[in-house]
Parts: C-alpha cells; structure tokens; sequence
C-alpha cells in the first residue's frame, strides 16, 4: 500500500505531497491546476520512460519518491536485492535530470526494469491508455486469465516456459537441417587438415629445436677453429713441433717461482696454492675443449633430413600457424569442432525427438488453459454485466468468445469481448461496438470484480468518469467504493458525485506570483470539501445552493 507519495519539481508541482488512506482516495482541482501530475509521478515510479520535459521551469532536475508498506516475502526479497527496509516499509524514489535519469529503491541504485518489475506488482494504473488497452485481444485476454485464478496462472507459467523451449530447440533444429551443406564442407576441411598434421606428427617445439640444431651443424668448421684455438692457448698443441707458450705452461712457471720463493716469506705459499688451483681449473677446461672437439663432427646426412623435417614444418606453419605451438592448438580446436559436426545428425535426431514431447505437453496445457478459460468466461462475464446494470447500462450485453488459434505461448485461443450497449443490437468486438464512456464503466466493472481478491494492492484511476455524469457518475463512485474495501484506490476526477465517496480527498491547487505558476496539494475536510464539492458542482464558491447540494451528496456518499 503506498502510504506517501512526494513530488518535487515535477511539471507545475514545486513540492507537494500526498498522503493516500488506505481506502478510496479523490483527488481533485481546476483544470490545468496539475492533478494529472500525480498519476504522472505515479507512472514514473512504475517505469515510465524519463523525459526532461517534465522537469519545473527553473529546477535542474526533479524528483518522485512513494512510500510502500509491504508484506513480509516482499521484504525479503528487497533486502536481497540490497534495499533498506525500515519497519516494513521501503522508499521508492524516481530522479529525472537534464540528461539521464535513475531509480532507486530502498535507498539502493537499481535498474529501472528491476524497481519496474517489482512496484507494478503493488500498483497499476489506468489511465484512458489502459482504456484503448483493454479493446485489444491481448489485455482482453490477460483479463480472463487473471479471473481464472492462481491454477490458471501455474499453467501459463508451465506453459510459457515450454514454449520457450521449443522455440529454442526449432531454431537450433533449423539451424543445423538448414546448414548440412555447409557442415559437411566445414567438417571436409577440419578432416582433411588433421590427416595432414596427423602425417607430419609435429612435436612440441620441434621447430625451435631444430633450427637450433642446424645452425649449429652448419657452422660446425667455425665451431672447430674456435675451439681448437682455445684449447692451444689453454694446453699447447700436442701435434705441433714447435713448444708455443700456453696458460698451462705460464701457470705452472708461476707455482714453481712462488714455491721456490716461500722459503723467504711464507705469505708467497697462499699465493702458490692459489695458482695451483688456477691450473686445475685451466687443466678442466682444456679437457673439455679435447672431448667438444672429439665429438664435433660434420654430418650431411643429419643436416639433410633436418631441412626436409623443417620443410615438412614449414607447409604446417603456413596453413595453421604461425608456430608448432600454434599448429597443434589448431588441431586441439579441429578436432572438438570435427566431434560437433559429426555428431550433428545425432543432435539432429535429439531435437526432434524433443520437440515432439514438448508439442505433446503444450497440446495437454492448451487445452487445460482453454478449458480454465471456459470456465472462468461465463461467470467472469455475468460479475461484469451485473455490474454495468448498477453504472446505468441495464441492456448492456457481453461475452467472451473463445475462437481456435494455432498454440501459442499463451495457449491456443483468440480471446474476444463481445459487447452491445442496447437490446437487439447484435454484439460486436468492444473496440468497434463501446462509445469512450461505454469503455471506460467496462473497464470500472471489469477492475471492481477482478480486485475481489486484491487484498492490499494499489489502483490509480485517472479519467474513469470521463464521458459520464449525474447518475452514472454515482454508480461510479460508489463502484471505486466498493473496489476500495479489497484494495487501495486514487482516483484523480473532476467529478463531485465521484469524488464524494472517497474517504480522504485532496485538492491540487496552483498559485501564480506574476512570473511563475506552482501548484500544491493540501488535504480537505469539513468545510473546505464542501467547498471544493460545491466548486465542482457548480463552479460557484461560497454559493449556499451549492454547498447544500455538497451537503446532500456527502450524507448520500456516506449515509
């Protein structure tokens, strides 16, 4: 139940706010004085779109926030979306600047659909919108539905949901049937790219380990001459004739000058082992230049199969990568890809054999729903012609008919509101058949039998009286009366005999400096709502007819 409503800076509106019973609240005023803001604040709040336009002349943005009591699962699931709520209540808050706009619910940003799809199950509005609404097949069929009861809305849900899936499975069945052609091309070429990497049998890195490799054996003459020379200038050459001075030879003169000089200062023997250690060193070296030289051999032969195994490769590298890595990443990924084309007509045989069992279950729950709907059209439409008989249309005539339809997500029936206004007059669809004022106490009966079972919802009415008046007019305010003992009602009107039977009134008023309008609203009791009765009576203020005839209607709305 919305138990605050404040508006800031909306349209002629500088601050006002509203605080509705949780009743049957009227709100009135003069033409042009802003009523129809607060259905527009209202409609912010359940997701309408933004737009700067209704932002005061001045203000740089304005604002709407509605207080709600809830109940207790509605809580909890607030609090999980991350909203506050203070002793079972939530803020619900609508910004709208110049250039983007933002809601917030319990104190917390969300998206506007995510603060939509909650609110619009507290509230609706209905508005001359819903009324053009209500003359197409779809709310026409929404309407019976939702008088068909809960069991009625578990089998659409049901229903929905399997309709989604096979709409899903029908377009992955198309897909697949309808691009055979492609898939084998496709799994043609994966296949026939396997077999060639499959024959080449890359290993991991092959191709850096061979270049590698035959640099190396390619450069073997230099390789040798490096360490041929090496291995003189570290041992001599034991194949020369000559005695070349060597590190070998040098260290060992060292060891023995220092060892022979020792004797005269011990501190030359460190130095000695030293160069003793240094010649060990060397003496490593040198043998291991002896084996690298013994081992360096020039092999054509292994050079030869190295460039056909790196031409092998290199074919590799030029179709699938840029690298072996890259060449057996392909072939990973070829070969999950050939297992879904391959296993393509089993999923073909899979999808069909699933969309007959869901056309078997949405066959069982349309004919269930279209049952329900049966149900639920006779009484639905005798609760509605009762009640147009109380709005001043005794003759009026209405039926809902149920023709065939292919199944859909909603069931297999096209739902019409037949309806005539006058006896002997054949019915017709009400969209062709109802005058605007027909529609609108259509709609009223319509919205007073489904809120029977409401309990705690909001209904917002703007323009429900338009195109009526005297007794009609009557019948419609004690209607929204009789609509506010199950739910909470805010009617914006500009007639008295409507607005008589709220049980809170409030006034949008506006006031003019010269320069700029503002409009407030301010609650009315006593006097002042027989003043603003007699105002809408008569258009007379402080006249003592009209105040008796305000008077008169009063005890009548609540006698």
């Amino acid at each position: 139940m919305l138990t605050e409503l404040r508006i800031s800076d909306l349209g002629v509106i500088a601050e006002a706010v509203l605080e509705p019973g949780a009743g049957f609240t009227a709100v009135t005023g003069e033409t042009g004085a802003g009523k129809t803001m607060v259905v527009t604040g209202l409609s912010l709040l359940l997701g309408a779109r933004a737009d700067s336009g209704l932002i005061r002349h001045g203000a740089s943005r304005c604002v709407v926030e509605g207080s709600w009591t809830l109940a207790d699962d509605v809580a909890d699931e607030l609090l999980e979306l991350g909203a506050e709520v203070d002793d079972g209540e939530v803020l619900v808050s609508r910004q709208i600047g110049r250039t983007r706009s933002r809601a917030l619910l319990g104190g917390a940003a969300v998206p506007l659909g995510r603060a939509t799809g909650v609110v619009t199950r507290w509230a609706a509005i209905h508005g001359q919108s819903e009324q053009v609404r209500l003359g197409t097949a779809e709310r026409q069929r929404e309407v019976l539905d939702a008088h068909a009861g809960p069991e009625q809305a578990d089998l659409l849900r049901r229903h929905a949901a399997a309709w989604a899936q096979r709409r899903t499975a029908a377009a992955q069945l198309a897909e697949l049937t309808g691009a055979a052609r492609e898939r084998a091309r496709e799994l043609d070429l994966l296949t026939f790219g396997l077999n060639e990497i499959e024959h080449v049998d890359p290993q991991p890195d092959e191709d850096v380990t061979l270049a590698a490799e035959a640099h190396r054996l390619q450069a073997v003459d230099d390789l040798r001459l490096a360490a041929h020379t090496a291995a003189v200038a570290l041992s001599g050459d034991a194949e020369a004739w000559d005695d070349a001075p060597n590190a070998l030879g040098f260290l060992a003169a060292a060891r023995k000058a220092l060892e022979g000089a020792a004797v005269d200062d011990p501190t030359l023997a460190a130095l000695s082992e030293r160069a003793g250690e240094a010649s060990v060193l060397v003496a490593d070296v040198a043998a291991d230049l002896a084996g690298y030289l013994a081992g360096l051999e020039a092999d054509p032969n292994r050079l030869e199969w190295i460039a056909e195994r790196r031409a092998a490769l290199q074919g590799l590298l030029r179709k699938y990568g840029a690298s072996v890595a890259e060449v057996l990443q392909w072939a990973s990924d070829a070969a999950a890809r050939s297992g879904v084309l391959a296993g393509g007509d089993e999923r073909v045989a899979e999808l069909r054999a699933l969309i007959d069992t869901l056309d078997g279950q949405l066959a069982a729950t349309a004919e269930a729903i279209s049952s329900g709907r049966r149900a639920a059209a006779s009484d639905l439409a005798q609760r509605v012609r009762a009640e147009l008989a109380a709005l001043a249309m005794p003759h009026a005539s209405l039926e809902f008919d149920l023709a065939p339809a292919p199944i859909g997500a909603h069931g297999a029936d096209q739902v019409t509101i037949m309806f005539s206004a006058n006896p002997g007059a054949s019915p017709a669809p009400l969209a062709r058949a109802a005058s605007g004022g027909e529609l609108s106490r259509v709609r009223l009966a319509l919205e007073v039998v489904l809120a029977a079972g409401a309990s705690g919802q909001t209904f917002v009415f703007d323009e429900v009286d338009a195109g009526v008046g005297g007794t009609v007019a009557l019948e419609i305010g004690r209607r929204l009366a009789r609509l506010a003992e199950h739910a909470q009602v805010i009617v914006v009107t500009h007639l008295a005999q409507v607005a008589a039977f709220a049980e809170d009134h409030f006034v949008v008023a506006k006031a003019s400096d010269g320069q700029v309008t503002t409009s407030g609203i301010r609650r009315v009791e006593g006097p002042e709502r027989l003043d603003e009765l007699a105002r809408m009576m008569a258009g007379l203020e402080g006249s003592a007819n009209a105040h008796a005839h305000a008077a008169e209607l009063l005890r009548a709305a609540t006698g």
